[in-house]
């Protein structure tokens, strides 16, 4: 069979969908992704660790490397071309208002506002916490063992906090996701709780214990972790600490292609910033939708196959029976 005309048409997408990983901040090794294995994967099921951000929509890529001449001879003429920078950004927003989106969209620290104690003093970014409860051994990272009076204090719908003490470390706190950088030991010992990415929803509570609606990102909890409520999210304009994310964003095509821009590091690039999208502009009813906007840096890795530095990888799957 030859083909007698060339019909390769352009992917038509609706919609971008976005995926978040973390980068290992101490390790410094950012997630990758390989269109030739998983290139396949269910959009709803993305490979671990990948988190599903759901759609996202004004995707914009920027490029902003600098190429210079080599230039030789006289008069000078160019003899071929150098990067003089590499550099790149993107921007987008995001459709819902999660614990991780409100942290992809801002250029600082996120925390998570613990229930007060009684009677504790107003604080910016929470007051101090009530009195965290021990998880019991065996625990998953979907139903979470408490004593019995512990577990009485929770109730369907309630947000918590699953991480361990502060005990005065320093750098990179937060697993799996580092979620602030310390120089100087704190006093809060509630304070890995406060700015840990290991958080869930109770869906449901027996006599010993909660039922969540979803697993915890850090899997099962470790032995010592403590459990507290939460109330809600706090971020910060200001302060120093960068969020360093890898990135997968998936162009689904009509007709079964794929376009695949993968970011193996990301930090935000400017504070937080949101947009308003009117509901009801024909009868002005002020009503309107507050989204999340992110604007993002890519930053380099240096490449196995062949040394250079990358900032993007751009991956093709094409139709199936589609011309190449």
């Amino acid at each position: 069979m030859t083909a007698t005309s060339f019909s390769a048409p352009a992917p038509v997408a609706r919609r971008v969908r976005a995926y978040f990983a973390p980068v290992n901040r101490t390790a410094q090794t950012p997630v990758l992704f390989d269109p030739s294995q998983t290139g396949s994967f269910n959009l709803d099921a993305p490979p671990s660790p990948w988190i599903d951000l759901g759609w996202i929509q004004n995707f914009t890529r920027t490029s902003t490397s600098k190429s210079g001449p080599i230039l030789t001879g006289i008069p000078a003429a160019s003899l071929e071309q150098t990067r003089e920078s590499l550099e790149a950004g993107l921007s987008f927003e995001f459709l819902a208002w999660t614990k991780l989106t409100m942290a992809l969209a801002t250029g600082s620290q996120h925390m998570n506002l613990l229930a007060p104690a009684s009677g504790a003093a107003a604080a910016a970014d929470g007051a101090v916490a009530a009195p965290a409860v021990i998880v019991q051994s065996g625990s998953t990272a979907s139903i979470i063992q408490l004593a019995a009076a512990d577990t009485a204090i929770f109730a369907p719908g309630s947000m918590i906090a699953v991480d361990a003490d502060y005990i005065g470390q320093t750098g990179y706190l937060g697993s799996p996701v580092s979620g602030s950088y310390v120089r100087q030991p704190l006093t809060d010992v509630d304070y890995i709780r406060r700015i840990t990415f290991n958080v869930g929803l109770v869906l449901g509570v027996s006599s010993t214990s909660l039922i969540l609606a979803q697993p915890l990102p850090g899997g099962a909890p470790a032995a010592g972790t403590k459990l507290q409520a939460l109330t809600g999210f706090v971020d910060r304009e200001g302060g120093s600490f960068y969020h360093e994310w890898s990135a997968l964003f998936v162009m689904q095509g009509s007709q079964g292609d794929r376009i695949f821009f993968h970011y193996p590091r990301l930090q935000s690039l400017v504070g937080a910033e949101e947009s308003a999208t009117p509901l009801d502009n024909k009868h002005k009813s002020g009503l309107a939708r507050i989204l999340l906007k992110g604007q993002f840096l890519a930053l380099p890795v240096l490449d196995p196959l062949d040394g250079e530095r990358v900032l993007c990888y751009r991956s093709f799957k094409p139709a199936s029976y589609a011309l190449i």
